[in-house]
Order: C-alpha cells, then structure tokens, then sequence
C-alpha cells in the first residue's frame, strides 16, 4: 500500500500527457456478455482487500465518493457501506451495457446511496472537487494515458480528498506447478493490450506515476490465494477466447492452436489434481496499487499491489 500526500495545484502541469491509440471507447473487451459476467467475479475476489483498505482510509460516514469505470460492480457495494446512509457513491462508465448491468445490481441489492451517470474518463463532464474518495480500477491497464487519467482524478478529488486506483503488475502470474502454455499465453495477451495503447505491467509503475505528479506514495503487497477450481483461475483462458483475433495475429495458426489446447488442458488437470488431494498449493495472484493504483490477480494466486493518496 502506499500512502501519499500532494498539493491540489500540482494535479495538472507536472506531467506531460501521455498519447495512445487507446480512448476510453476502446477498451478491447467492451461488449461482450462474457466480459460482463468477468468483471462481476472480479469486482467479488477483490472486494475484501477494497473493504480492509477502505477501513485503513478511516471513516467514511457522510462521505461522497466516485469509482470511475465501474463496469458491472467495481466498489459500488463496499463503498455504498462505506459511506453509510448519508453519503453518496457515483458510478460512472462509458459502456452502457456495463452501467445497465451496474443498475440491476444496485437495484436487487438496494443500494440507495448509489447513482450511476455515463461519463468518460477522459472528457468527464463530472463537478471539479467535489468527491471525498475517487477509485479507479483497471483502468491505465487497458487505456494507457496514466498522466490524463492521473489529471482527471486530481481535478475531481476535493483539496484532502483521497485517490484510490488498481493495476495489473505480472510479475507474480505465474502457476505451481509451471505451466509453460498458459504462461505464454499471458505473454500474448500482454503483447495484445500494449499494442492497443494499453499496460499490463502499470500496477508497478505507480510511484513513479504519482512522482511525477509530486506525491509520495507507499506501496503494500496483498496475496489471495484461491482455491482449486475456481472460476477466477481461468482468466488467462477467457482472455484467450475474448482476444482471439488479437493473439491469431500475434502468433502463427499452428502456435495459436498449440498453445490454446495446451493451455486448456493445463488448467485442467491442475484443477483436477487439486480437487484429488483437496489441498491447494498457492501460487502468486495478480498485484494491485492503491492510494493511486493497484495490481490485479494471478493463478492460482493472485497478489495485487495497492496505493493510495491524499489530496490536500
């Protein structure tokens, strides 16, 4: 975790803005049935660690607070609870499918603290400081542009505020025992994001990110360790079929295929040799930054770097 404190007049004219092929209209799974239901079991894994930090923030009660690209989920629920009745949380995303989504959730779960409104990130029409807490989740990984996405969420954070944010680091995505497919196969998903402007390696590149903005973060590890055969383990497999296309282009017809069976059965046998000996052997889980920025989960374990800071 780290911990950070910036001048609000800094938030602009400290970094140079970044240019990508990437827009907020171009995230590379926008779209898709499957990725709604992905970001929903996402949002789940990692609601827990969002709750811990959220206590270490300190008392929300009253607060009003914004998680920009939400998607289905995101920290809708946790920061509803963290504001209590008397707080606000605004959702925002530019797919309208996701944010229609977002709305059957709030509304079977009775979050009436919770507003959804369709902004982007990148042009968003939302009130300068006017929010206690603004997060944001995956969001430099896909997108690129961490110094226009870094301006943005200092323009809305209020003077003291606090910025949350979470992003992949890969360092730890790896399998016990090695699985040398589904390893490359992460490689070429990798390739896929970088090459549309986005980042799967931003979770690390966080302290230099809020440095340049002139904030001093902190950074802490977190590791979860999930369990044989759970869904969230086959997360290199369903960007797999969502990028198809993508990674095709990437490798040659016969690698794809190689790879792609190869790693099916990988995950396969793993999962039915661990449901045998009904024990788990932890692998690392994805990394993830907050205060401004985190890391997401790996296999069989996931660990995710957090970072967060404080606007004053």
């Amino acid at each position: 975790m780290s911990i950070a404190r910036t001048h609000h007049q800094a938030s602009a004219g400290n970094a140079k803005q970044g240019e990508s092929p990437a827009t907020a209209s171009g995230y590379l799974l926008a779209g898709q049935a499957s990725e709604l239901e992905r970001l929903q079991l996402q949002s789940r894994v990692w609601e827990p660690s969002g709750r811990q930090l959220l206590e270490e923030v300190g008392d929300g009660g009253g607060a009003r607070a914004l998680d920009v690209g939400c998607g289905v989920l995101g920290w809708l629920r946790i920061l509803s609870a963290w504001v209590g009745p008397d707080g606000q949380v605004t959702g925002t995303d530019v797919d309208e499918a996701m944010l229609a989504a977002a709305d059957r959730f709030v509304t079977e779960e009775g979050l009436r603290n919770v507003g959804l409104v369709k902004d982007d990130l990148f042009a968003s029409e939302l009130e300068p400081a006017s929010f206690d807490l603004v997060h944001a989740r995956y969001e430099i990984c896909p997108l690129g542009r961490a110094q226009e996405q870094m301006e943005t969420y200092l323009r809305l954070a209020r003077p003291g505020g606090t910025i949350v944010l979470e992003d992949p680091d890969t360092g730890s995505w790896h399998f016990n025992p090695p699985a040398p497919a589904l390893e490359r196969l992460i490689e070429l998903i990798e390739e896929a994001f970088r090459l549309s402007g986005g980042d799967w390696q931003a979770g690390r590149k966080h302290l230099h990110l809020l440095r340049e903005f002139g904030i001093d973060g902190n950074v802490r590890a977190e590791i979860v360790a999930l369990p044989p055969g759970h869904p969230y383990l086959r997360l290199p497999l369903q960007f797999a079929t969502s990028l198809e296309e993508r990674l095709l282009a990437l490798v040659s017809a016969d690698d794809s295929r190689s790879c792609g069976g190869r790693a099916r059965s990988s995950s396969k046998s793993r999962a039915a040799g661990a449901q045998r000996s009904r024990s788990c052997s932890p692998g690392p889980l994805p990394r993830r930054r907050r205060g401004v920025t985190v890391s997401a989960p790996r296999f069989p374990g996931a660990r995710r770097r957090a970072e967060w800071g404080f606007a004053v």
